[in-house]
């Protein structure tokens, strides 16, 4: 079976399960779901999953991956963005839009691997 990088619009089992996979194999919990306020997507990333924390350099990779979302966002008028939260273990995005949703859950689940893995 095929790990997958991150889970979006899923069942609540399913996200169970895939929490369940990522903690046996030592990886980040990714899940991303459509927000019903605005069409947008709710990102979370939790890294109680595995044995490591979000590195300096990883969180401000992060902060430039979402102020660009924001701008992007912002620029299309039927948009709008509802804020975020990041810190070492956790962190939560809410109006990632539909168009960068997989781009932006690879690049967090990327991130974390590249000194992580």
């Amino acid at each position: 079976m095929t790990f997958h990088k991150y889970l979006g619009d899923s069942k609540m089992f399913e996200y169970d399960k895939h929490y369940r996979e990522c903690q046996q194999q030592n990886k980040p919990f990714i899940k991303a779901k459509t927000n019903p306020l605005h069409k947008n997507y709710f990102v979370q990333i939790d890294l109680m999953t595995c044995n490591y924390e979000l590195l300096k350099h990883e969180l401000d990779h992060i902060q430039k991956l979402i102020e660009t979302e924001i701008d992007y966002v912002k620029s299309k008028a039927k948009y709008d963005f509802h804020g975020f939260s990041i810190d070492k273990e956790l962190a939560w995005f809410d109006g990632i839009s539909s168009e960068h949703l997989d781009e932006f859950c690879n690049a967090l689940y990327d991130l974390t691997q590249k000194n992580h893995s």
